[in-house]
């Protein structure tokens, strides 16, 4: 299958072709300024801040909602007492919708966290008895948050006083910690939220730094992130909520990302960014990422320094040079699709026949821009395929992004021309095709935290 955008398209869509001296201004930052598993390097230093994951998808047992899932603060060791793991009660979370096009939030959810820490001087424990609800006196640090709805015309508060699921302690703390889940979901007007840990159901082999699996493929099959844990903001809302104007029929595309605003000398600043999964990690060079997460997506197509990177995407070339897989022809007009306009038709063995419908491009007015776009006309999948839209699945990734998608095949066989070719290279992949935990069926449906040290699992 092919997806052809061609070089007049992309000037029209205002995806540059050169660079210039204001382009890089846009990319200047300030100190501290980066996002996403530790790929950038100044968020490295501050995991509570850090963004690792975004998923949007259709609800599978309630599809007239949408479900939306970000993940914080990367590699929580189960076991990282005495204090554990929290948000920053300096910093603003935040769920991004663009419903239009233009790549600006249409809807921000935004949840701000306050301390409850009644240990003082007396105790380094965290809890000093077992924990049987969200509200049990035994537990000696909780968080609260407050959750609103923005938009351009309206502020809404939807959770005044909500409660965070604690760290996983261990059984003895926390015999029932699916009841501790259940207690923290809360419900809001035609939905539900969620606050708190959860498992890092992101599987993958990130041995993929070690010149891409060691050079042979032979660094593969192993699920680094296995029995870590993040932080969780989980939303259920109806589909019509998040539409343009309520119309989710006309207009069923909605572009999805996350960030977290910090609070410094001169106000709030955002410091992590995250829309499509690896983008900053695998497409953005290193010395662009700090920058790259201080952009808002509405400001992308004015940087060609980063469009190039989608345009002549270096891990191509890596491919073809360690591994002899021939990079496609550039301009990748197919991965300006996925990643930057959404995907205008499919009509080859790959992604199903569309006939003349938009997989996930926006109906409004078009600016391209990194995030995460999601059809919410189409339905579940009944049995979903792990490779989403490669595979013809079309309710997956890059269409959203469900918990059992996996994004790091789907990306390697993308980049590697799967969507032009319309053929899949069977030993292009990671080796780890799921999860090692399975996932729940009703919100938030990630799965719960571990509370088992990672060396003994």
């Amino acid at each position: 299958m092919e997806l052809r955008i061609n070089r007049r398209a992309l000037i029209g869509l205002g995806v540059a072709a050169a660079l210039t001296a204001s382009s890089f201004a846009l990319l200047r930052t300030d100190t501290g300024m980066a996002s996403s598993h530790r790929e950038a390097p100044a968020i490295s230093g501050d995991p509570r801040n850090d963004n690792t994951d975004v998923y949007a998808f259709v609800s599978p047992d309630k599809p007239d909602t949408v479900t939306l899932l970000a993940n914080w603060i990367p590699f929580e060791e189960p076991q990282g007492g005495p204090n554990f793991y929290f948000f920053d009660t300096k910093s603003r979370y935040n769920i991004k919708i663009d419903n239009d096009g233009d790549a600006k939030p249409d809807i921000t959810y935004q949840w701000t966290f306050r301390d409850e820490d009644k240990r003082g001087n007396t105790t380094f424990l965290y809890n000093n008895g077992p924990v049987t609800s969200l509200n049990d006196q035994n537990l000696l640090f909780r968080q609260r948050y407050t959750l609103k709805r923005i938009t351009e015309s309206a502020t809404t508060t939807l959770v005044a006083n909500g409660v965070v699921a604690p760290s996983n302690v261990g059984p003895a703390s926390m015999p029932d910690y699916g009841t501790l889940r259940s207690q923290a979901i809360t419900n809001i007007p035609g939905g539900k939220t969620f606050a708190g840990q959860s498992d890092e159901a992101f599987f993958l082999d990130l041995r993929v730094f070690d010149l891409l699996y060691g050079g042979n493929l032979s660094e593969v099959g192993q699920d680094t992130l296995k029995g870590y844990n993040v932080h969780t903001l989980g939303l259920q809302v109806a589909a019509e909520d998040l539409a343009l104007k309520a119309d989710a029929k006309r207009n069923p595309v909605i572009g999805v990302w996350s960030t977290t605003d910090k609070w410094g000398p001169n106000g709030y600043k955002q410091v992590s960014r995250l829309g499509e999964p690896l983008v900053n990690e695998l497409v953005v060079p290193a010395g662009l990422k700090d920058a790259f997460n201080a952009l808002p997506p509405e400001k992308d197509a004015d940087v060609p320094a980063v469009v190039k990177r989608v345009t002549d995407p270096e891990l191509a070339r890596l491919l073809e040079s360690i591994y002899g897989i021939k990079a496609p022809a550039t301009p990748r007009n197919d991965l300006v699709q996925i990643f930057l306009t959404g995907i205008a038709k499919g009509n080859g063995p790959i992604m199903a026949d569309l006939n003349s419908q938009s997989l996930n491009k926006d109906a409004g007015k078009l600016r391209p821009a990194e995030m995460m776009r999601l059809n919410m006309s189409i339905p579940p999948t009944k049995d979903p395929n792990r490779l989403g839209v490669l595979a013809g699945d079309l309710q997956g990734f890059p269409n959203g992004r469900r918990l059992s998608d996996d994004v790091v095949d789907i990306e390697l066989q993308a980049v590697a021309g799967a969507a032009v070719s319309g053929k899949l290279i069977p030993a292009l992949t990671d080796k780890v095709d799921q999860n090692d935990k399975p996932f729940g069926t009703t919100f938030p449906y990630i799965p719960l935290p571990s509370n088992v040290a990672v060396n003994q699992r």
